[in-house]
Formats: structure tokens, C-alpha cells, sequence
């Protein structure tokens, strides 16, 4: 079983990018507001102090937006 789907590298650079941003600022506002399952510490030094459930909104936004473009690219290039 092969699989003939080929995915551009920038629609699968994109998907990766969408899964950081979501699950990132999912898993910080999850932190933010019931002190557990900080999964992706690293996105605590991109936030600012002060309005970290504002960033980690955005960040989830952002993945989504990020996400739907990727999906955009790689319809597109199938044709």
C-alpha cells in the first residue's frame, strides 16, 4: 500500500507550524488557567509577562489561520 498523495514542502511546513501554534497555546492557556499540563514549556519565553492568555489566544489563531492557508496550498497544487 502506497500512498500517490504528494504534499509541497510549504504545505507541510505549514501543518507543522499549525500543530506548535495550537497545541502550544492550547496547552499554555490550559496552564494559565488551571495550573496543569504545561506540554510545550518553551512557549512560556515567547509570551509577555502580563498578557500570556492574550498571546496564548493569538497563538492558537494564528495555527488555525496557518493551518487553513496550508490546506489552501496544498489543494491548490493537486490540481
Amino acid at each position: 500500500m502506497t500512498s500517490t498523495k504528494s504534499t509541497s514542502p510549504l504545505a507541510a511546513v505549514s501543518h507543522l507550524l499549525c500543530f506548535v501554534l495550537v497545541v502550544g497555546g492550547g496547552s499554555g492557556l490550559l496552564h494559565e488557567w488551571w495550573g496543569w499540563l504545561h506540554f510545550m514549556g518553551f512557549v512560556r519565553f515567547v509570551v509577555p509577562d502580563g498578557y500570556a492568555v492574550y498571546s496564548y489566544v493569538v497563538m492558537v489563531v494564528l495555527g488555525l489561520a496557518v493551518g487553513a492557508a496550508g490546506d489552501a496550498i496544498g489543494g491548490r497544487s493537486r490540481g
